[in-house]
């Protein structure tokens, strides 16, 4: 079976997962042990590193059980977790806005079908509206527009912004967004970019 049709019966197999109701005790744990099989199985041709990115740690364990929706002490637990291991940059905070813009409107890298070497960009567009030039843009995210001229650039905003970035569960338990410095997606320069393109008063973000 190509890997195209591998991919969509695996997302079937989350989706339905997903979407039913939350089941109890064994019967949610066999579900869940299921779809992880199903999962280690479709991407068996897949190089070990990309594998690896299979099994989940112990947050998306929590959020996976809870099915998004922690109760209030796991929820409390995950956001203590994770703000103890935000990383910040050893000098500032912001970087070049135009190297953000062009980071947020790159949706390759850490995909599948992506060439060995590719570098990521954020894909940020897929879920927030960021610039008021682009109208096609995702709505999981909440707008973007205006995120620096709302709230300034103050170092505790830069500090906040860069840190939900780098792991948005620090902020939000079980966040869709992803864990882009946590889990190594982006490095810092590009996440100091990125802050800078929600910052900067000349980025367009602000405009």
């Amino acid at each position: 079976m190509n890997p195209i049709r591998k991919l969509s019966l695996v997302l079937a197999v989350i989706a339905v997962a997903g979407c039913a109701a939350p089941q109890a005790g064994s019967e949610a744990s066999s579900l869940d042990a299921r779809t992880a099989a199903a999962l280690a199985s479709s991407f068996t041709g897949a190089p070990p590193e990309w594998q690896q990115r299979l099994v989940q740690d112990e947050v998306q364990k929590q959020c996976s059980s809870a099915r998004g929706k922690p109760s209030g002490d796991v929820a409390g637990a995950i956001v203590l977790s994770q703000q103890a291991a935000l990383k910040y940059p050893d000098s500032g905070l912001m970087g070049d806005w135009k190297n953000g813009e062009k980071i947020a409107q790159s949706g390759v890298g850490l995909q599948f079908s992506d060439k060995p070497g590719t570098v990521p960009g954020g894909n940020c567009y897929a879920c927030h509206q960021i610039a008021k030039t682009e109208i096609a843009h995702g709505t999981i995210g909440p707008s973007l527009l205006g995120y620096g001229k709302l709230r300034g650039q103050s170092e505790a905003i830069q500090k906040y912004t860069y840190g939900k970035i780098y792991n948005a569960q620090a902020y939000v338990p079980c966040s869709l967004m992803p864990r882009f410095g946590h889990k190594g997606i982006l490095n810092e320069q590009q996440m100091k970019d990125l802050t800078a393109l929600l910052l900067d008063p000349a980025s367009p973000v602000n405009q």
